[in-house]
């Protein structure tokens, strides 16, 4: 989705009172600024339209089932993590009509939504686990025969600039899974902040020709081996202190053991509220529904976001598949661990850790990879 930059496109620096510049060059670019704000004492993405809207000074506290901001005199922009939302929500709304019909004579016309018209996004405070999952959807609604005409409008539009991460958040494992914390392409642009011995700036990399050119539009000096050894050092520092880790046998051990007493003791725990698949970036289980004017003159269809720990999901004539929780819990893990590699080459995990912390059970992803394939404890 992203154009191949031009090899003599450099890293630049610029200092962080400019955070306000580059949202003004997106604006006067005709893109639409979406970042991290505090909206109901969390952190979700909205539009942005000054520096003031960041969430500056705040820090997340995560834990599995917890969730907590706290103000601090940390001067930057992007020392949160990742919020209960994910930007698939502009990429895949939890909410689409697919078609309009009216009433024309003794039947109805159908009018397709059009899929042209759509919003000029620039997602500014993308984290490289994100940037991951959104690579995820674009194999899934980009499949040939069958695309997403609507998800590649969106995703054509949008242009990305990647955050990289300088804090982790205590339920981080983006290591483990290989997506972060530093972004290795995908990206329109890449911003790692600094604030080394009070100078509070932004190592800035373009990776496409499009975050070139709103590179260019900025007033920035070439980055020198100081400013590339600081950003090493503060990714290498997230790198070290990860919140949690993947084992690397989920994949293979997963699908040999259907049968493990494991499922039985999640499903004593899990809730099936579907908590777990609504924040989660990579999940797009999806449903229609029909709905019809109550003078019977128009119809619509809508999808809409769905979710495979709901019995009614597996539903089929004849009855519900999955009729129990530890079977619907053993679907998703397995999925998102193991057969999502057949399917699409990756795992289906990218190590956000919201499944851990917005799971109101504590149910830790890793936590039963890691009892499924034997091991206990937060090491592999």
């Amino acid at each position: 989705m992203v154009e191949t930059v031009n090899d003599n496109v450099t890293a630049a620096v610029f200092d962080a009172s400019q955070i306000e510049e580059l949202i003004t060059v997106l604006n006067k670019s005709g893109l639409e600024a979406i970042g991290p704000v505090i909206r109901d004492d969390a952190v979700t993405y909205e539009p942005v339209s000054t520096a003031g809207d960041l969430p500056q000074g705040w820090h997340d506290n995560q834990a599995g089932g917890e969730y907590g901001l706290e103000y601090t005199d940390d001067e930057r922009f992007f020392a949160c993590g990742i919020s209960p939302q994910s930007w698939k929500k502009y990429l895949f709304p939890p909410k689409q009509t697919l078609w309009d019909a009216k009433r024309k004579g003794k039947g109805f016309e159908i009018v397709k939504a059009d899929e042209s018209d759509v919003p000029q996004y620039a997602f500014l405070g993308v984290r490289p686990c994100e940037l991951a999952a959104i690579s995820i959807h674009d194999m899934v609604f980009d499949n040939g025969d069958f695309a997403d005409a609507a998800y590649l409008a969106r995703r054509k539009n949008a242009l990305i600039i990647v955050v990289n991460c300088t804090r982790a958040s205590g339920n981080c494992f983006c290591v483990s899974m290989g997506t972060g914390p530093a972004a290795t392409g995908g990206y329109d642009l890449a911003l790692t902040e600094l604030g080394e011995n009070g100078e509070h700036r932004f190592l800035v990399e373009a990776g496409s020709d499009r975050g070139a050119a709103i590179m260019a539009e900025m007033n920035t000096r070439p980055a020198d081996e100081t400013d590339i050894e600081a950003a090493g050092r503060a990714i290498d520092q997230v790198k070290n202190n990860m919140g949690r880790k993947m084992t690397k046998k989920a994949r293979k051990a997963l699908r040999k053991n259907l049968d493990h007493p494991r499922w039985d003791y999640v499903a004593s725990r899990c809730l099936s509220c579907g908590n777990c698949t609504m924040v989660c970036p990579t999940c797009f289980c999806s449903t229609t529904r029909d709905l019809t004017g109550l003078d019977g003159q128009t119809a619509e269809r809508q999808r809409i976001w769905d979710s495979c720990f709901t019995m009614d999901f597996s539903y089929i004539h004849g009855g519900t598949i999955r009729r129990k929780t530890g079977s619907r819990y053993r679907q998703w893990i397995t999925h998102k661990l193991s057969y999502w590699h057949e399917q699409f080459g990756v795992s289906g995990c990218t190590g956000c850790g919201r499944c851990i912390t917005w799971c109101p059970a504590k149910i830790d992803i890793t936590e039963e990879a890691r009892a499924i394939a034997g091991k206990a404890g937060k090491g592999e």
